[in-house]
């Protein structure tokens, strides 16, 4: 048994190491919206949907009715030539929970227009009460989709000068028309010699001491505890996993679910979910010793929801 996991592992690895060399080349087909073009697609930047401290991602709505997520880059040092990279760089992802970037423009701003976001972000789904409620169904497909996406974005920066840094949280995850999670707070790197470089063992099959496969691990542990809680997260989690470790609530399961779930949920895969997402959060504070793949595997084989 041991031995068919440790060649399914390797197999899966050199597929996905293949998928990043094939997709390594010039990107030619991404489009150069004109400035004008995106100021009225986005109401002139007014429909903000998320800010970090790399810019701010804006709903945008083109003149084919495609409605797409445009992002400002803000970095200081992000001259013509590092844009350009950045494009070329972010243009090779191809991923099914990946925003796939559509275009750029340089105007008066550096911006990026990624595909379509049809259904807005998944913090809006959790909050928003005129919006309908998502079933667990759905909640359990946008976590593993979710998971799925960082295992393949890790191991295509594996063997890359350049490392893709992620962040995951219910603001920039965003949902087309069929609810289909899509990650689109993707950077690039700009300093890859002091960065972790993530590795094969270490993304892949063992365990996960690198920094940043550590920080996203914890990242989607709290991602897993918005979408059983309904609650979004602030302070970089801390707010919400206070909030799930609180005596009165450990003690009772029920207590912490969205109550927009009613009963329609699967209290067996609720426990399993949970459990994986406090596992997860202890990354915070000590070293995994599961990875990315680990969780996603146990997610695809312990919950009966097809992905």
């Amino acid at each position: 048994m041991d031995d068919r996991l440790r060649l399914s592992r390797r197999i899966r690895f050199r597929l996905l190491a293949w998928l990043r060399r094939s997709r390594s080349g010039r990107i030619e087909f991404i489009r150069r919206f004109g400035y004008k073009e995106i100021i009225k697609a986005t109401q002139g930047f007014r429909k903000v949907i998320y800010t970090n401290y790399h810019g701010s991602a804006y709903r945008a709505k083109f003149k084919g009715g495609e409605v797409a997520l445009v992002k400002e880059l803000t970095a200081l040092d992000l001259g013509r030539e590092r844009f350009d990279e950045e494009v070329q760089l972010l243009g090779r992802l191809r991923h099914r929970h990946l925003l796939t970037l559509r275009g750029f423009c340089i105007g008066r701003k550096r911006l990026l227009v990624f595909d379509n976001i049809e259904n807005g972000s998944l913090k809006e789904h959790l909050n928003d009460p005129l919006k309908t409620p998502l079933n667990w169904k759905t909640r359990i497909q946008i976590a593993i989709g979710v998971a799925a996406a960082l295992e393949y974005l890790l191991i295509f920066s594996s063997n890359d000068a350049q490392i893709y840094d992620v962040s995951v949280n219910s603001c920039n995850i965003m949902l087309d028309e069929n609810f289909t999670p899509k990650i689109s707070d993707i950077r690039v790197n700009r300093h890859p010699k002091n960065h972790p470089k993530a590795t094969h063992d270490s993304c892949s099959e063992g365990s996960c001491a690198d920094e940043e496969c550590g920080n996203v691990i914890f990242q989607l542990g709290v991602l897993m505890l918005e979408l059983i809680t309904g609650q979004s997260s602030d302070r970089q989690g801390k707010d919400l996993i206070e909030w799930v470790q609180d005596s009165c609530i450990a003690n009772s399961i029920d207590k912490m679910i969205d109550p927009d779930l009613g009963n329609n949920y699967s209290s067996r895969e609720l426990q399993k979910v949970l459990a994986v997402a406090r596992l997860c959060i202890k990354t915070r504070y000590e070293p995994p010793s599961f990875s990315i793949t680990h969780v996603y595997r146990y997610l695809q084989k312990k919950i009966d929801v097809a992905t």
